[in-house]
């Protein structure tokens, strides 16, 4: 019996282009399609996929969320990340969320399909570069990170703090994350005070090189 696949992302083409390779193995089918959390748990729920592909940086919420939400609904249900960005950071809270895999988009579909197939079996996935970069982490790459504070966030404070760096101002965060700019705003200042920032400006700075450092692209998008 093929192995069920729902996939997670906000971007259509990107999204169709691997439901088309996916479509196209024996052992796999696509049960679905989603470019929310919301809509992703309706068809965790009534699609009951092996695999979920699930994108890191979605739109209208977090990746990292989702994966646990996931994980608590059925934990029989293994997850595939994939991201523009194979940052240790998040490649490391998403494995601790659940995931049993962490690949970079730029790879080919045929890693993919792939990586689909280790996660299914029940085996860890992870990119060269997302491993490298993970290793690098673990015996003293991260160790600036760890100074800096960064690692001392909770996930949805290193969500905004990212957001932050990419330049968006507290109400598109909100916005962007479905909270209250009261909710936002008191995350900043959580934020400040673990990274001993001592005012919005040098936690803005502190944001836009933490950004630039680990290959988040800036923008709205």
């Amino acid at each position: 019996m093929a192995a069920k696949v729902l996939i997670v992302d906000d971007h259509p083409a990107i999204c169709e282009g691997l439901a088309v390779r996916i479509a196209a193995q024996p052992d796999l089918e696509v049960c679905g399609q989603a470019a929310d959390i919301a809509e992703a748990m309706e068809l965790v729920k009534a699609a009951l996929p092996d695999v979920v592909v699930v994108d890191i940086q979605l739109r209208t919420g977090n990746g990292l969320d989702l994966i646990h939400r996931i994980k608590a609904h059925d934990d029989s249900i293994q997850v595939l990340v994939w991201s523009m960005y194979p940052d240790a950071v998040y490649a490391e809270r998403a494995l601790r969320a659940g995931a049993l895999g962490y690949i970079n988009k730029q790879n080919t579909t045929h890693d993919i399909v792939d990586a689909i197939r280790a996660v299914r079996d029940g085996r860890v996935f992870l990119s060269e570069e997302t491993a490298t970069n993970l290793l690098g982490h673990v015996i003293g790459a991260g160790n600036r990170l760890k100074t800096s504070g960064v690692e001392s966030l909770s996930d949805r404070e290193l969500e905004i703090f990212r957001l932050i760096g990419q330049g968006l101002s507290t109400s598109e965060i909100a916005q962007r994350l479905h909270r209250s700019t009261h909710t936002v705003e008191a995350h900043r200042q959580a934020i400040r005070r673990k990274l001993n920032a001592k005012n919005a400006s040098e936690l803005n700075r502190a944001a836009a090189q933490w950004v630039l450092e680990n290959g988040w692209k800036s923008g709205q998008d």
